[in-house]
């Protein structure tokens, strides 16, 4: 059953049509897989597996009947600790968060999972709030890259990235505030798409406000396309919600490599020198953008233009910790992540004038975005300028660095835009570390990254990726 774990999302649907397998023993080998890296890994914070089996018992009997609940019938999928889902605690990372509940409500894209069909294996590990670039927390403990353990998985949503990476289930959740499913993407060698903000129903809203996305987190852009046709769908409980996609995302795909013929690419490879770019990751990342002019693409290298925005998205990031702070007893606070503690008292010692300047800086650069992609359809990046690191540590040993933001560059930026991006894993440096290409699109062109995103799949992108099964 070991070879199940290894099928995407859209091959197992496939094969349980086709009567090949069923969803009882896909999920057994993914629980199987699970617990197998959980030691060395520490991807998750609680495997479910009696839940995980009855469940998957009753989508058996549903396909056997001919009545599937939806496109996700029987599918794995795990969640991150971040996002609430019935009748499991969410901790958050955090000693803060009691186990008591009530713990009776989905999350908008955990219910539209829930009503797909899909079989919850357990929830995936985060750092305390999601508050970071890599994944550790006082609660949990630190999370390894499935690749080499003793690096990091990256964050925030690095416990998602290494189930997915690790056979645990092809589809997660994952929450993006400003990389949080892109750079564990890359580290550990998967897909994932941070959407236009609001193209994904979130509640309850988050305290890092709209910066904060979720994504799907997959083996390919097939499966998030299949992912994000399910968790788009809309919900009341978030007013910022843009209502129903205006098309199928699968359907987007159908194009192919024909796609991509046409499309104008601004390749950057270090925002206009501004980034120190590892040589590895610069020859890989380079690599793919020959792929996208192989396809019929026309690539420029061409730089967005704009000064770096880290001081705006930190008085927009601190000022965020310090709410999710705000009602936490000395007690408590004593017991946070000493980083989470920092930028809290940071984000609480600056004024409204702070942070409605950081919106200003924010929305002058959604505008310099916007007129960018007038001349541009993509803009390609790095993912990182990195590969994973030592885990553990919020910054590379020996970097200088403080701060996360100081080695995620190519994230952030387009979190404050709100602008759709996926990193999809492009190679590897000498040690076997995955690298990854961000490719990112105008706000609502959604559909656009993740069909080019495929026809790079289809065109062997991934193919000099190590896997991190077995």
């Amino acid at each position: 059953m070991s070879d199940l774990t290894a099928l995407t999302a859209t091959r197992l649907v496939a094969g349980y049509a086709a009567g090949d397998f069923t969803p009882v023993e896909v999920t057994r080998a993914a629980l199987e897989r699970a617990e197998q890296t959980q030691e060395r890994v520490n991807a998750f914070v609680r495997i479910d597996h009696e839940a995980a089996l009855r469940q998957a018992e009753e989508s058996t009997e549903r396909l056997r009947r001919g009545e599937p609940r939806g496109a996700l019938e029987g599918v794995p999928v795990t969640v991150k600790d971040i996002l609430l889902q019935r009748g499991s605690p969410t901790f958050k990372g955090s000693y803060a968060v009691g186990a008591a509940g009530p713990w009776e409500e989905d999350a908008p894209s955990v219910a539209r999972l829930r009503e797909s069909g899909a079989v919850f294996l357990g929830k995936t590990t985060t750092p305390e709030f999601a508050w970071k670039g890599v994944t550790d927390s006082p609660r949990h403990g630190v999370t390894g890259n499935p690749h080499a353990p003793e690096r990091t998985a990256g964050g925030s949503s690095g416990g998602s990235a290494a189930a997915v990476a690790a056979g645990a289930g092809p589809l997660s959740l994952g929450t993006d505030g400003g990389g949080s499913v892109r750079i564990p993407a890359s580290f550990c060698g998967i897909y994932a798409l941070k959407p236009t903000y609001g193209r994904v129903p979130l509640y309850p809203a988050s305290a890092f406000g709209t910066l904060a996305h979720v994504g799907p987190m997959t083996r390919d852009a097939a499966d998030a396309a299949l992912l994000m046709d399910v968790i788009s769908a809309p919900d009341p409980r978030d007013w910022s919600h843009l209502g129903p996609a205006p098309h199928s995302f699968r359907e987007a795909l159908a194009a192919g490599a024909e796609g991509v013929r046409g499309l104008r690419v601004a390749y950057s490879p270090d925002f206009g020198g501004r980034v120190a770019v590892a040589a590895e990751v610069a020859a890989a990342v380079r690599r793919a953008v020959a792929l996208l002019e192989e396809l019929g693409a026309v690539v420029e290298e061409a730089d967005p233009g704009f000064a770096d925005p880290v001081a705006a998205f930190h008085t927009l990031w601190f000022t965020g910790a310090a709410r999710v702070t705000q009602q936490f007893t000395e007690e408590q606070r004593a017991r946070l992540d000493a980083g989470l503690r920092e930028i809290s008292e940071d984000g609480a010692a600056r004024s409204a004038l702070d942070y409605l300047a950081a919106v200003d800086e924010r929305m002058a650069l959604g505008g310099l975005m916007g007129a960018f992609h007038e001349r541009y359809d993509l803009l390609v990046t790095p993912t990182m300028p990195l590969t994973a690191f030592e885990a553990g540590t919020e910054v590379p040993r020996g970097s200088g660095m403080k701060r996360w933001t100081e080695w995620t560059p190519f994230s952030y930026p387009f979190n404050m835009t709100q602008q759709p991006a996926a990193s999809v894993p492009c190679g590897a440096d000498a040690a076997g570390l995955p690298v990854g290409v961000q490719l990112v699109g105008a706000r609502h062109s959604d559909a656009l990254v993740l069909s080019a995103s495929h026809a790079l799949f289809e065109a062997g992108v991934a193919a000099q990726v190590p896997s991190a099964l077995g």
